[in-house]
């Protein structure tokens, strides 16, 4: 994984191929080096999908190897959403694959001089581009197949669906996964529309003849690995919760916490969510046949097995199981508790190629505005049709909530930096607000998963419902989650590397046989500090100042029930954040 391949898809006679070594970027995977390229060679004031922004796709440091859980990839840009740099993260095959195949990472540069669509095929022969507008507007299912057909059953995929060619700001980048189904996707920040604006629609990934990554001291990276694993198997959340009901095991967790965001923000709990919860969910899939979640994982290496199957009730596939975002975001945020239309609209959004956390969040939206009523399934579904057909209502819901907000003139808008909140209210979780305010990507759960400590008790104990402690949690989190970010793993090991010293060990001794280093735990936390330093760099000067890192001002001014309490972190509090 030892060079970067560019393709300057405006270049004069057509889409030109370049390898670069790469240089000032070794030793950066992921997020490092998603952040590092676009901090140093797009234009912060550039427009997002003109020709000086550039789409980085790059799988992490240990991607392609015999390490589990690594196949997570990065996308980094500079977010048509919100204006600022973006890196999206997703799971599915495309990482292990692009690794396997020697690049460590994909930049694509440059803008077309007229609307014809191109594919990519990248194999152990080199890089082909081809114009294909027969592929023009096709969802990422139909799109699939078709790929599927001309190059093999065994190739990954990485793509757009119609948002991402009509260059949606909600637009998402899919990845196929181990069935080869568009079911992964980089959701946040509208990666899909930068890559609509190079007029890219698929990259096809074929490594047949590639082989594992080897590591410098193979012996000593297998027993990294081994233990490794033993340490997440062991953890209550990764070994027990997550394999037996997927991520949606939160609903009722969050719900009974009072952090479960409904009917737009307007409440702290949901009287429906019992019939979406993960363990409702886990019960109607097994009962139609599919596969839970301990049978399934995103990507091939994965251990927690977080995932599964869903099928309709002709126990015919419909999609992944639906994740806990997702059903949130689709469900009790619109005050739905259908979760086959939930699952119908999970679909949906996979084949437009949208992010389900900013649709869902939208469709609230337009629902305080009187699009549809609450709780209104098929009309909601109606709303997200719109989206598919690109009818004027359907651009105007697809380019997110703060877009939506503003023109249907509702007040209520959850979002920062124009990027709509995940599925915790910050006013019950208030570590939750911290990181939604302060983090470089807009409103993020992932960027400093602070439920973790204000919730499930995991890395300590921070009380959610108090701003005492909430700076130094996030803080200390989003150093973690950007340095885990560029190796390649997924988020969710973190909760046995938070928990268990011999486990976050465990990590730097695979990184360390994997490339003959000597990093100590105070290396990790440098890293992370480099690429937010970079981040917050690129940020400021696009325009960004301390007033972005803010919460809209309803979650100071309305008490959310049950608690009945506002977020009381204060703005000199958010900006210690950084200050380290």
């Amino acid at each position: 994984m030892d060079k970067i391949l560019r393709i300057n898809m405006g270049a004069d006679g057509g889409p030109e191929i370049k390898e670069d070594p790469l240089g000032d970027y070794a030793g950066l995977g992921g997020r490092g080096l998603t952040s590092m390229i676009v901090g140093k060679e797009v234009p912060p004031s550039c427009h997002p999908l003109g020709e000086d922004n550039k789409l980085v796709i790059a799988p992490g440091l240990l991607s392609g190897t015999i390490a589990s859980m690594s196949g997570r990839i990065s996308v980094g840009c500079k977010s048509p959403l919100t204006g600022g740099i973006k890196e999206s993260n997703s799971g599915g095959q495309g990482a292990q694959v692009l690794a396997r195949l020697g690049y460590a990472a994909i930049v694509l540069e440059g803008k077309p001089k007229d609307d014809t669509l191109y594919k990519i095929l990248i194999n152990k022969d080199g890089v082909k581009i081809e114009a294909d507008n027969s592929l023009k507007m096709l969802g990422n299912y139909d799109l699939v197949e078709k790929l599927r057909a001309a190059y093999g059953e065994k190739v990954a995929c990485i793509s757009i669906g119609p948002a991402g060619e009509m260059k949606l700001s909600a637009a998402s980048v899919a990845f196929t996964d181990m069935e080869q189904r568009p079911t992964r996707h980089a959701g946040r920040g509208g990666v899909g529309a930068v890559m609509g604006s190079k007029g890219v629609k698929a990259i096809i990934l074929d490594d047949t003849d590639m082989k594992m990554r080897p590591a410098r001291d193979p012996e000593k990276f297998k027993a990294a690995n081994k233990e490794f694993v033993a340490g997440l198997k062991k953890h209550p959340v990764t070994g027990e919760g997550l394999p037996a009901f997927g991520t949606n095991v939160l609903t009722n967790v969050l719900n009974e916490a009072g952090g479960y965001p409904t009917l737009n923000f307007s409440k702290g709990q949901f009287e429906g969510a019992g019939k979406i919860s993960g363990e409702t969910q886990a019960a109607l899939e097994n009962s139609r046949g599919g596969e839970g979640s301990a049978t399934h994982g995103c990507h091939r290496g994965c251990v927690i097995r977080c995932s599964g199957t869903f099928y309709d009730k002709n126990g015919r596939f419909l999609t992944k199981q639906p994740e806990y975002e997702t059903v949130w975001a689709h469900g009790g945020n619109c005050g739905i508790d259908d979760i086959d239309a939930i699952a119908m609209m999970d679909r949906m959004d996979d084949d437009f190629g949208v992010d389900t956390i900013e649709m869902g969040a939208t469709i609230a939206v337009a629902m305080e505005a009187g699009l549809a009523k609450f709780g209104d399934a098929q009309g909601a579904i109606n709303l997200l049709k719109e989206v598919g057909k690109g009818t004027p209502l359907g651009r105007i819901l697809g380019n997110g909530a703060a877009v939506t907000g503003r023109v249907f003139g509702v007040e209520r808008v959850p979002v920062v930096k124009g990027q709509a909140m995940p599925a915790y209210d910050p006013r019950a979780v208030q570590g939750m607000g911290v990181t939604y305010a302060t983090t470089t990507m807009g409103a993020d759960h992932t960027a400093g998963y602070a439920v973790a400590t204000n919730i499930l008790g995991v890395g300590g104990s921070v009380d959610p419902l108090k701003p005492e402690g909430q700076i130094e949690l996030s803080r200390n989190l989003q150093i973690a989650t950007a340095a885990i970010d560029s190796t390649g793993m997924c988020l969710f090991i973190a909760f046995a590397v938070l928990d268990q010293p011999e486990t976050f060990q465990a990590l730097i001794d695979l990184l360390n046989a994997f490339y003959g280093l000597e990093m100590t735990g105070d290396d990790v936390v440098a890293l992370g500090k480099k690429i937010l330093t970079t981040e917050r760099d690129f940020n400021v000067r696009a325009g960004f100042t301390s007033e972005h890192d803010r919460l809209p001002d309803f979650f100071h001014k309305e008490k959310l029930p049950p608690h009945n309490i506002t977020f009381m972190v204060t703005d000199e509090e958010l900006d210690e954040v950084f200050n380290w």
